[in-house]
């Protein structure tokens, strides 16, 4: 039995993290702050002897022995790292800061949970993990995509200097039960627009692409990283590399919610992507590992889930 700190265990990807674990057969300790986490989506593993949850905001130090840690902190949505954007770039930076800290005093093996935001707007297609990317750092979503670009400069260089062990994932758009209703994200703002009989928003004319991973088929990609030898540290992508326009995602929510939505066409956004799509090569040879949820089987069991929490 592994001991193994989550930080940021409360929210969507967290929680299925942490419960991937215990079953497992670990002892998990979940850390959050419920800034966009929620007790709810732990609530059910609160009977587990293994599992412990604590209320901490990882811009503070922490103290505790574990053999690993999984650093998932920080808001991931445009809605909410935009709120309050210098707590988001002090969640990436003094966030790894403390947790490397914490990783090189008790030897513990640690990963990042980092992005594809990492690539900005990117001028490769698909995109490699040697593609250092094409951020705008005074944009909108520079307080996410530079602070996580920062955590993994410091990830790689505790590495170097300290020797501590890592591993660094590029998880791109993920999606699933548990995502917040009001996160922003495509998926989940589609599903709920829908299921309320709401016109759905397409920004631009829809062309833009986006690669949708199920949460399972992520977390197998985290865990088989997090269980690498030491010698292979990352970055590696972790996605699903089916592409699709938003313009289809948006007719096949339709479609599969039953719903008589009406598509709504908006000015895009500054700074939003135009193509996403992770080369997912590295992930094959050094995790083996692919994804094996098809868009529209997560979509179904997303839409579920929605069902039971939209009113």
């Amino acid at each position: 039995m592994k001991k193994i700190l989550v930080t940021g265990g409360a929210g969507f990807l967290g929680s299925h993290l942490c419960e991937r674990l215990l079953n497992e057969g670990n002892e998990v300790v979940c850390l959050d702050n419920y800034f966009t986490g929620q007790k709810t989506n732990v609530v059910h593993l609160l009977d587990n002897p293994y599992f412990e949850l604590i209320r901490h905001d990882v811009t503070m130090p922490f103290f505790i022995e574990v053999d690993e840690i999984y650093n998932l902190a920080c808001p991931a949505s445009p809605v909410h790292y935009q709120y309050n954007p210098i707590k988001t770039v002090k969640t990436s930076v003094l966030g790894a800061v403390n947790m490397l800290g914490l990783a090189k005093r008790i030897k513990a093996k640690i990963l990042q949970a980092s992005t594809s935001e990492v690539y900005g707007d990117p001028q490769i297609h698909p995109q490699t993990e040697s593609y250092w990317g094409h951020v705008n750092p005074i944009g909108e979503r520079a307080c996410y995509d530079e602070g996580k670009r920062a955590a993994e400069t410091l990830f790689v260089n505790y590495h170097k200097q300290n020797k501590v062990r890592i591993k660094i994932i590029r998880i791109f758009n993920t999606y699933g039960p548990r995502m917040h209703p009001n996160d922003g994200r495509v998926v989940s703002n589609f599903i709920v627009q829908a299921l309320q009989g709401k016109d759905i928003t397409v920004y631009g004319d829809g062309s833009q692409t986006r690669s949708f991973c199920y949460y399972s088929d992520l977390l197998d990609g985290m865990i088989r990283l997090m269980n690498t030898g030491d010698d292979f540290t990352g970055p590696v992508n972790v996605g699903n590399p089916h592409e699709f326009t938003i313009l289809e995602l948006a007719e096949k929510v339709i479609r599969l919610t039953g719903s008589k939505s009406q598509i709504i066409r908006k000015p895009l956004p500054y700074d939003d992507t135009k193509q996403r799509k992770p080369d997912i090569s590295l992930a094959k040879s050094k995790l083996g590992w692919e994804p094996k949820i098809e868009l529209e089987e997560g979509l179904i069991k997303t839409i579920d889930f929605f069902r039971t929490i939209v009113k």
